[in-house]
């Protein structure tokens, strides 16, 4: 037979074992939140503008195995087009935004117009499962204030951006991954859906912010800046 159980200092194994979980308890307490806290000293806004797409679910698939939130501008034309990939964003915890119907230059066009480029794409990100939304970016970030009339009627905070990837004027993927790594705490950076080297930088750009104790979080629409989700 084994002495433990008569050994000098030893102490009944249930006790033993007792200890031991209430020992491991403590641990976790101890280190998971404090480590939650300080791996997040700021949150910045990663936007992907033009979804939804064909390219939707590489994307998605990409900023989830990179433990990354992004806010989704989508096309009212291409939420009618893709509306699962709509509900995939949704799913995948991406916030989701109005970027106008037809990507126009909403400054050129009359109020009435301006109305209907963002009433049909609130209708068709809501219709595809995309919740309304209230955030908007207005196409090439152009705005004025008949456009910004029309985003108050439907409660819609306008969402620019402080630093351009430039992956829609093809910047390579180092550049987008440099550009990324100039977002400070609350700032939002500009990407697109459709751009084959943003797609490439996102384990890189998760790396970077990691680095920097950055997380990627949700756009704020009282304030307009990236908060935690």
């Amino acid at each position: 037979m084994s002495s433990a159980g008569t050994h000098p200092g030893a102490r009944p194994l249930t006790t033993t074992l007792a200890a031991l979980a209430l020992a491991a308890a403590g641990t976790l307490t101890v280190t998971t939140a404090p480590a939650q806290a300080a791996a997040c000293a700021g949150y910045v806004g990663l936007t992907f503008d033009d979804g939804p797409s064909q390219n939707t679910p590489a994307l998605l698939s990409a900023l989830q195995r990179n433990g990354l939130r992004a806010t989704m501008f989508n096309e009212g034309r291409y939420a009618a087009a893709y509306p699962a990939q709509v509900r995939a964003q949704v799913a995948a915890g991406m916030q989701v935004g109005n970027h106008s119907y037809t990507h126009p230059h909403l400054t050129q066009l009359s109020q009435a117009q301006i109305d209907s480029e963002i009433l049909r794409t609130q209708q068709a990100i809501a219709a595809a499962g995309g919740g309304t939304p209230k955030l908007l970016r207005p196409p090439y970030g152009e705005t004025n204030s008949t456009v910004k009339a029309v985003e108050a009627k439907y409660g819609l905070t306008e969402i620019i951006w402080n630093v351009d990837s430039q992956d829609w004027n093809g910047a390579s993927t180092d550049a987008i991954v440099q550009a990324a790594g100039r977002l400070t705490n609350g700032q939002i950076i500009l990407m697109h859906d459709w751009a084959a080297n943003t797609l490439a930088a996102i384990p890189r750009i998760a790396q970077g912010l990691a680095a920097r104790g950055l997380c990627s979080g949700v756009i704020s629409p009282q304030t307009g800046r990236a908060v935690t989700p």
